[in-house]
């Protein structure tokens, strides 16, 4: 019989607290203990002690991606020079394709489980029959004009209400109303009460970049400029009411009654501290996307405060144009350095706990009894 105890800087079970100073007893391929070090050590004084890597959790969680983009060239770019340079410039290589390349690659990256934002039906048909993995696959809907809003939400209900006769191989049908600015007001009642009655899980973009502030408190900004180029509608036509000074994208779906729906919204970077206490008595959820936000000099996401107000945080990596890549390990990586004054114990648990319950997953755990699987041990 083999005993091993294997040891890392953090070692969170999925229940708890993640640790330091903690330890997994493994025989031969079963876990036989987990728990302090001095414990397991005088417990189990013949177990080789190994250190097995910086982390040992449960698979952890990619929360947010956009899988059809996986053909895209990776570029760091502003964001008002991302999205014509490089979304719709290279919009012919969005689709199919595109998602069987990044679903290769979230399989590499050992995750647990995944949500992922679906443009294309093919790729939507794809997942729920073809996937390895379990997850949500969110329909994304945009349409800023409320004159088409019941039209638009007739033909949705009735694509989501199709898909779901597909679910079955772990990957559930969920909906993303795109951004907070472009959806009606009244496209997003619909929505929103369509997901609330049916238990749908529902991700938004929100406050995603800076000038999305100014767009709901003045109607003005680059946001404004560049969205009315292409939106012939007012902005209290879209919003069913004017910008107002008081107002911020959190606070407008708040008094929309969309968050009554629990959503989880993704981003979240230019909050203020009363949004961040309004979705946290609303129960919603967020995603952070670290990488995405650097790349495209959108800010950086104040974890500490939502972390203080007790909002659950998970991590996704965006795409592959503006996260380079669909690994959430990297994403992790590259949070310890964001934030070199938060514990790393606080991303472990994001990207575990956080992502099962963005994702209405059941929150893997490691307890004595079940098998040890070599991927617990994380290397980055």
């Amino acid at each position: 019989m083999s005993l091993r105890l294997l040891t890392a800087d953090v070692v969170y079970t999925g229940m708890g607290l993640p640790q330091r100073d903690a330890g997994v007893v493994v025989s031969d391929d079963t876990v036989a203990a987990t728990g302090r070090l001095a414990e397991l050590r005088s417990s189990f004084p013949h177990a080789v002690e190994t250190y097995v890597g910086a982390v040992i959790a449960p698979l952890a969680v990619n929360a947010h991606t956009h899988l059809d983009m996986s053909s895209y060239d990776f570029q760091a770019l502003p964001y008002f020079r991302w999205i014509p340079e490089v979304v719709i410039a290279n919009r012919e290589k969005r689709g199919l394709a595109g998602a069987r390349l990044g679903f290769a690659s979230l399989e590499a990256s050992r995750v647990s489980a995944f949500g992922d934002i679906v443009w294309d039906p093919d790729v939507m048909t794809f997942l729920l029959s073809e996937s390895t993995l379990p997850g949500v696959a969110y329909w994304e809907v945009l349409d800023p004009d409320p004159a088409t809003a019941k039209d638009t939400f007739r033909k949705t209900v009735e694509r989501v209400e199709a898909w779901r006769r597909l679910e079955g191989r772990g990957v559930k049908v969920g909906l993303s109303p795109h951004a907070s600015y472009t959806v009606s007001h009244e496209l997003f009642r619909l929505l929103a009460d369509y997901a609330r009655r049916e238990a749908l899980p529902m991700q938004i973009h929100v406050a995603e970049h800076g000038s999305e502030l100014a767009l709901f408190a003045a109607g003005t900004g680059p946001l404004a400029e560049s969205f009315g180029r292409v939106v012939k509608l007012d902005l209290a036509t879209i919003f069913g009411r004017s910008p107002d000074s008081a107002l911020t994208p959190v606070s407008y779906l708040a008094d929309l009654g969309v968050l009554d729906a629990k959503p989880t919204l993704i981003h979240m970077v230019h909050v203020t501290e009363d949004d961040v206490k309004i979705v946290a008595s609303a129960g919603s959820t967020v995603v952070t996307c670290p990488r995405s936000n650097a790349n495209l000099q959108c800010g950086t996401f104040d974890w500490p405060l939502f972390a203080r107000l007790g909002v659950e945080v998970a991590v996704g990596t965006d795409s592959v144009a503006s996260g380079e890549t669909l690994d959430v390990h990297d994403e992790l990586a590259f949070a310890r350095a964001a934030y070199p004054n938060l514990d790393d114990r606080v991303f472990v648990r994001a990207a575990v706990k956080g992502g099962a319950r963005v994702l209405g997953e059941s929150v893997p755990f490691i307890r004595r009894g079940e098998p040890w699987r070599e991927a617990y041990a994380w290397q980055a």
